[in-house]
């Protein structure tokens, strides 16, 4: 019998009406499949709990996720709490501390999900983002010299490492045979601005390259990535690039292929020594917290990545196809996708679907 050991952090904003969804389906396919189950322990850490406490997370609390299998994400962030402390507080520390160097985004046109770009039909737009995640330019290496004083100076610097950078750009290679489909890897630097970092990587891409032959390789620069995944997505394969320039175009690419509420992440330990951690892209989303207006399917998605992850392949499947039944039928679906569902509808629809299958 499988039993996992599932840390919760539901989070800030529309993070705990998503997990609730993403829970929901969880529970269903576990009783729905022999042997599996979650141990989940969930955690009220986010912004109350700085309110409260004066820290996103108390002081052992990666201590207390570190035997966890598994950790599933909501959201972080608030409008009255500046972002570097709630981002600096609680997501990136669990991403280093238990080194979570690949994250991967991908991003679909789903049967059913209408692109902004015209003329773009259900599977023109597959795509998948390597996110180095640990280090670059979201390193906390700086400071602030005469604070306050006509001569304040801020040192802000990037931290790339042939250990990182490389690792990296292998796994999405490695995806990228995996895959098949155009077999095609991407990378997306600004070397001619970044003469030392982002040469460094242009420097790793090669080398990583001549270990696969047999796939096809490009270098763009990040505004000319940025460009054509407006005008050209359908180009795209697997894409690698820096903590900055992934993050950044996982968001485009997300909005491309739909929605935000699409969009799920994996960031994980490549070793397997930590727990990994699951979440959906879309973050906080102030504007309509509470209103059970948010999309729980990248959440979803996120949790048959999380599946997947754990090596219960036939379990994600049948999550990934109800959610995609979900969006291919189009009859309960989220206002971000034209529909008039609740968070809460969405999450048993895809739960009704499971059963569905099982019948």
């Amino acid at each position: 019998m499988a039993e996992y050991n599932l840390a919760v952090i539901a989070g800030d904003g529309i993070g705990p009406e998503v997990i609730a969804e993403g829970r929901k389906v969880l529970d269903a396919v576990a009783a729905q499949t022999d042997g599996l189950s979650f141990r989940a322990v969930e955690y009220p850490w986010g912004s109350d709990y700085y309110r409260e406490t004066g820290r996103m997370m108390p002081e052992d609390g990666l201590d207390q996720l570190s035997s966890s299998d598994a950790v599933l994400f909501g959201a972080v962030g608030d409008p009255n709490i500046p972002d570097h402390v709630t981002l600096q507080g609680l997501l990136l520390p669990m991403r280093r501390a238990f080194d979570q160097a690949i994250c991967v985004r991908p991003a679909v046109l789903f049967p059913g999900v209408e692109s902004p770009i015209a003329g773009k039909a259900a599977g023109d737009v597959d795509m998948v983002i390597f996110r180095e995640n640990t280090e670059g330019e979201y390193a906390p290496v700086g400071g602030r010299l005469y604070a306050g004083t006509a001569h304040e100076t801020v040192i802000q610097s990037g931290v790339f490492t042939r250990r990182g950078t490389e690792r990296i750009i292998r796994a999405a290679f490695e995806h990228s045979v995996r895959r098949g489909g155009k077999n095609k890897v991407t990378s997306v630097t600004k070397s001619n601005a970044q003469a030392f970092s982002m040469v460094f990587w242009d420097e790793v891409f090669e080398d990583v390259a001549t270990e696969y032959p047999q796939v096809q390789t490009e270098s763009l620069l990040v505004d000319r990535a940025a460009m054509d995944l407006v005008r050209w997505p359908e180009d795209f394969d697997v894409i690698v690039a820096s903590n900055l320039f992934a993050d950044i175009l996982s968001d485009i690419a997300a909005v491309v292929t739909g929605s935000m509420g699409l969009a799920p992440s994996a960031n994980i330990n490549p070793e397997g020594t930590f727990p990994s951690m699951f979440e959906p892209v879309h973050g906080a989303a102030f504007d309509i917290t509470g209103k059970s207006l948010a999309n729980p399917l990248a959440t979803i998605f996120a949790v048959a990545m999380m599946l997947d992850h754990l090596g219960e392949t036939e379990a994600a499947d049948r999550v990934n196809a109800a959610a995609l039944q979900t969006l291919n039928e189009r009859q309960v679906v989220t206002g971000d996708l034209g529909g008039s569902a609740s968070t809460q509808q969405v999450g048993d629809e895809v739960v009704r679907l499971l059963g569905s299958a099982v019948d």
